[in-house]
């Protein structure tokens, strides 16, 4: 008997495998009337599912990240109602592990074989994890643009009150602004100039100097820090955190007002090196309340994170002291 057109040699099907093997692809049909799944070793792996059972889709669910679950669960149930292809993106836990997977198939009953339908599993976890860095990315930029217009009104605002003349207060605006430029060289060595590390204390005073009026170590900016290196990797977070407690004492704080003063100190207490800024002579200080804006988020991110370490505020009516730890391996690397 002569094969249907639509039958496949061997050799063309094991070329197909391999085509779909090289893509990634995890096979899957789903069996409506009994919940039972059919699945290939990739959707087992993909899954963290022991090929020994049978597996339904109840049971599979159990793998879907909380968050997702009931979402998950109305998409498929719904797919025998959509006409053509569907296509959902959801979390599972593989224990600690959390993996972005993409489901695909073709909807409609009448696409049934056999009371079953048939799709694909394509694990996403890098291109999910891009797109989440980029809106991280995108978030801090838009971030840091209000910022950098704030600090420019601020810096304009402080220039003017101490500026005699308009060629005085460009003099001095420029000079402000030339300080923050010598911070990002600073903190952002050239690519193939090696590794190299600044001090904590020259770090510290450099990116504080334009907030000054009368400049770094003296006026009401004072710095006393003990000599320790920082390391290349840390520079940039180290200085993310003080750009933004400085944006926020110029805004709200000690730096916002014609009296008030900013003390920045630190010690080392066993493996950690604690910064401590305290800040007085501004408006009256109050708790804020509520979890606190993308600024607050994006410094305990950063010491957590990259420098290994936490922060703390106490909010004493007569100006905020600010305790940063960091852990002082991290801060060296």
């Amino acid at each position: 008997m002569k094969p249907a057109k639509s039958d496949l040699p061997a050799w063309k099907e094991r070329h197909l495998r391999v085509a779909i093997e090289g893509a990634g692809v995890a096979l899957w049909a789903w069996n409506v009337d009994t919940d039972e799944l059919i699945l290939d070793q990739r959707s087992y792996d993909l899954w963290g599912v022991p090929n020994t059972s049978e597996v339904t889709f109840e049971e599979l669910s159990a793998h879907i990240h909380p968050e997702d679950l009931d979402r998950v669960r109305a998409a498929f149930a719904a797919s025998r109602a959509i006409m053509g292809q569907y296509e959902i993106d959801f979390r599972i836990q593989i224990g600690e592990e959390v993996r972005w997977v993409s489901a695909r198939g073709q909807g409609e009953d009448q696409g049934m074989l056999d009371r079953t339908m048939y799709g694909i599993f394509l694990d996403v976890t890098g291109r999910k994890q891009a797109e989440e860095s980029n809106e991280l990315l995108a978030g801090e930029m838009s971030h840091r643009v209000k910022n950098l217009l704030a600090i420019a009104s601020g810096l304009t605002s402080i220039t003017s009150r101490s500026a005699s003349s308009t060629e005085d207060m460009a003099r001095q605006l420029t000079n402000r602004l030339t300080a923050l430029g010598r911070a990002h060289d600073l903190v952002r060595p050239l690519p193939g100039h090696g590794k190299k590390d600044a001090l904590l204390g020259d770090l510290i005073s450099v990116l504080l100097a334009p907030y000054d009026d009368l400049g770094a170590f003296s006026g009401r900016i004072r710095v006393s820090v003990p000599r320790m290196a920082v390391g290349e990797a840390s520079a940039t977070t180290l200085a993310l955190v003080i750009h933004e407690l400085a944006t926020n004492s110029l805004k709200y704080g000690a730096l916002s007002s014609d009296a008030g003063t900013l003390d920045v100190s630190s010690g080392s207490q066993e493996n950690d090196v604690v910064v401590v800024w305290t800040e007085r002579g501004g408006p009256p200080v109050t708790t804020p309340s509520g979890q606190g804006g993308f600024g607050s988020k994006l410094i305990n991110r950063a010491l957590s994170m990259q420098l290994g370490g936490s922060i703390s505020c106490d909010w004493a009516a007569e100006g905020v002291v600010v305790t940063l730890r960091m852990n002082r391996a991290s801060l060296e690397a």
